[in-house]
Order: C-alpha cells, then sequence, then structure tokens
C-alpha cells in the first residue's frame, strides 16, 4: 500500500530581543567648608543631574500562508469487461506545525537612588558668609513598546477517496480507501516587557553639620535630593488564524456495474487542530526605588549672632504605565477553523448481480479542535528573576525564560 506524507514546519522565531543593562552608581559627595578667616566669603554649589533613558522598540510582521493538498484517491476504474475490478488507495498524513515567537524587551538599570551626601561647615570666623548647595537629580526613563502582526493561513486537503469504478461487467468491484490523517498545530507567542529598574532599597545617608564657627557668622546649606522614575510599557497584538481542513476518504462511486459483488470500504478520518495565543505581557519591578535616605542635620556650638539655616528638600516620583491591546484585524474572531471529514457519500447504484447484496463500510470520522487564548497581563512588583516565585497564567513559549535566564 502507498502512503503520501507531508510534513510542513515553520517558525517565523523573529524574537527581537533588545537587551539593555545600565549601571549607574550611586554618586558619594564630601563638602567641607572649614577653617577659614573672618569676613572670608566661601560658596560652594555642587550640582549632578544623572539620566538613563532606555527606549526600545520591536515591530514583527508575519504572514503564514500553507497548502497542502494531497491525494492517493480520485482514481478511475470504468468500463472494463471480463473480470474483477479493484482499487486500493494509500494512506495520506499531513503534519503541518507553525510556531510564531517575536517582540521581548529586557531593560535592567542601576541604581536609581542618590548616594551619600556629607557637607559639613564648620570652624569658620568672625562674619565669615558660608554657602553650599547641593542638587542632585537621578532620572530613569524606560519606554518599551511591541507590535506584532501575525497572520496564518493553513489549507489541508487530503484525498483518498473519490474513486470511480462504473460501468464495469464480468467480476466484482472493489474499492478500498486508505485513511486520511491531518495534524495542524499553530502556536503564537508574542511581545512581552521585562523592566527591572533598582537601587537596592537603598538611597544613601545624608549628613549636615554646622559647628563652631564664629560670631556673626552667616552659614547656609541648600540640600535638594530628587529620583523620578519612569516606566512605560506597550503591547499590541493583531493576530489572526484562518485553518481550513477537508479530508475525503469516502465520496465513492460504484454504480451501473454488473456481474459480481460491489464492495466500498472507506478508511478512517481523522484531524487534530491546535491553536495556541499568548500575547502581551508587562512586568515591571521598581519595589527597590522608594529611596528612603538616612539622614542627620546638627547645627550646634556657633558663636553669637550667627545666622544658620538648613534647607532639606527630599523628592521620589515613581510612574509605571503599562498598556495592552489585542485584536483580530478587524474580524469577529481571531481564529476561523473549519473541519470537513467525509467517510461517507458513497454511492452504489444500479449494480446488477446474481449472488449477494452491495456492501459499503465507512470508516470513522474524529475531529479534535483545541484553542486556547491567553492576553494581556500586568504586573508591578518584585519580579523573582529566577522564576522560582513567579505565579502567572501566561507562558510566553519560553520568550520570558529566555529573557530571564540571561539575567541568571
Amino acid at each position: 500500500m502507498n502512503k503520501f506524507i507531508t510534513k510542513i514546519g515553520v517558525a517565523a522565531s523573529s524574537a527581537a530581543l533588545v537587551l539593555g543593562s545600565l549601571l549607574a552608581p550611586a554618586l558619594a559627595v564630601d563638602i567641607e567648608v572649614s577653617g577659614n578667616g573672618s569676613d572670608s566669603n566661601n560658596t560652594i554649589n555642587f550640582t549632578s543631574n544623572n539620566t538613563a533613558n532606555v527606549t526600545q522598540n520591536n515591530t514583527a510582521d508575519i504572514s503564514n500562508d500553507i497548502d497542502v493538498d494531497a491525494d492517493t484517491g480520485k482514481n478511475d476504474a470504468n468500463d472494463n469487461t471480463g473480470g474483477d475490478v479493484s482499487i486500493t488507495t494509500g494512506d495520506a498524513d499531513s503534519n503541518v506545525t507553525v510556531n510564531n515567537s517575536v517582540n521581548s524587551n529586557q531593560a535592567e538599570v542601576n541604581a536609581c537612588c542618590p548616594g551619600d551626601v556629607n557637607v559639613t561647615i564648620s570652624g569658620n570666623g568672625t562674619y565669615s558668609d558660608n554657602d553650599v548647595t547641593v542638587d542632585l537629580d537621578n532620572n530613569v526613563d524606560v519606554d518599551q513598546d511591541n507590535d506584532a502582526d501575525i497572520e496564518n493561513d493553513v489549507d489541508v486537503d487530503l484525498d483518498t477517496g473519490k474513486n470511480d469504478a462504473n460501468d464495469n461487467t464480468g467480476g466484482d468491484v472493489t474499492i478500498d480507501t486508505g485513511d486520511a490523517d491531518s495534524d495542524v498545530t499553530i502556536d503564537n507567542s508574542a511581545n512581552a516587557n521585562v523592566a527591572v529598574v533598582s537601587g537596592d532599597g537603598e538611597g544613601g545617608e545624608f549628613s549636615v553639620e554646622i559647628t563652631g564657627n564664629g560670631s556673626n557668622s552667616d552659614n547656609n546649606v541648600d540640600l535638594d535630593l530628587s529620583s523620578d522614575v519612569d516606566v512605560d510599557q506597550d503591547n499590541d497584538a493583531d493576530i489572526e488564524n484562518d485553518v481550513d481542513v477537508d479530508l475525503d476518504t469516502g465520496k465513492n462511486d460504484a454504480n451501473d456495474n454488473t456481474g459480481g459483488d460491489v464492495t466500498i470500504d472507506t478508511g478512517d478520518a481523522d484531524s487534530d487542530v491546535d491553536v495556541s495565543n499568548e500575547a502581551n505581557v508587562n512586568w515591571a519591578d521598581v519595589d527597590a526605588c522608594g529611596c528612603v535616605l538616612d539622614g542627620s542635620i546638627k547645627v550646634s556650638g556657633n558663636g553669637t549672632y550667627s545666622d544658620n539655616d538648613v534647607t532639606l528638600d527630599l523628592g521620589s516620583n515613581l510612574d509605571v504605565d503599562q498598556d495592552n491591546d489585542i485584536d483580530c484585524d478587524e474580524k469577529d474572531d481571531c481564529n476561523d477553523v473549519d473541519v470537513d471529514l467525509d467517510t461517507g457519500k458513497n454511492d452504489a447504484n444500479d449494480n446488477t448481480h446474481f449472488d449477494g447484496d452491495p456492501e459499503i463500510t465507512t470508516g470513522d470520522a474524529n475531529s479534535d479542535v483545541d484553542v486556547s487564548n491567553e492576553a494581556n497581563v500586568n504586573s508591578v512588583g518584585n519580579v523573582d528573576l529566577d522564576g522560582s516565585d513567579i505565579s502567572i497564567d501566561i507562558d510566553l513559549e519560553g520568550l520570558l525564560a529566555l529573557l530571564l535566564g540571561l539575567l541568571d
């Protein structure tokens, strides 16, 4: 028996992986104004701006169009005279696998908080004017965008049937068709963002001391420490799957035969369709960006009529924006699956024979369709990069596992 087998595998694995790791070490600042004479004028202005900008954009446009047409049937044995007529067809098997894994971003940024700051004004003379201004700004901006357009069109047509044995004279007529088996698997995984912005929850320490300065001295400390973290994660997925499976072991004709038995025996028709769509995951770990500072301020032992001022401004701003969108290119359904299995639709008509009745025996027709859609998950918090404590329903087919493995 002949067998017709087709195997098609499409792996559109354009996982556009962008790995960005920015290390911004915390800055330690030590400023001391001391031992200066009377009537001296001492001014220190210190400004530090630390900015980390991460922009990651992925765009994937994938179209898979697969047509499988396998025929062991569609045979004709007509108008024969003087012997038995037999049509026996082989099996027709088709296996189609489509894997699309696209668009991943991972960014790790350290650190998001200011470091240690120490300011000392001490031991300066009378009527001295001592001013220290410190301005430390840490800015982190992470922008991650994924856009995936995936279209899969799979058409499978297997025929072991559609055979004709008509108008034969003088013998038995037999049509025996093989099985038709189809397996279609479509796995779409799209759009994952992981952002880790951390400073170990420690923003360092600050200390301000104004001590032992002379009478009538004017001592001023202005300390401004700020942290601004902005994380923006966006995913847009357009997914469309169109699967057509047509299996025929039936649709056989044995008509108008004379002189023998007529038998039609069809094979089984089995179809398995598995469609999985997983899209749009955002993870942001920013818990370590509280930037709580330990500090002390000391003003003591300064002379009469001294004017001592300390101005402290601590600011921490955290903004996380996560957006997911999935649609089906303006169609009603993301998945359109059409399965047509025929082991029947056989004809044994107008046959003339001397012994026995025409016989038609059909095989089984089995169809299994499994469609799974999981989309749109946002998580803000302490993401365990080892994966041991992550409990989330969606699994982007190893995309996130790949990302997290790179960080081990």
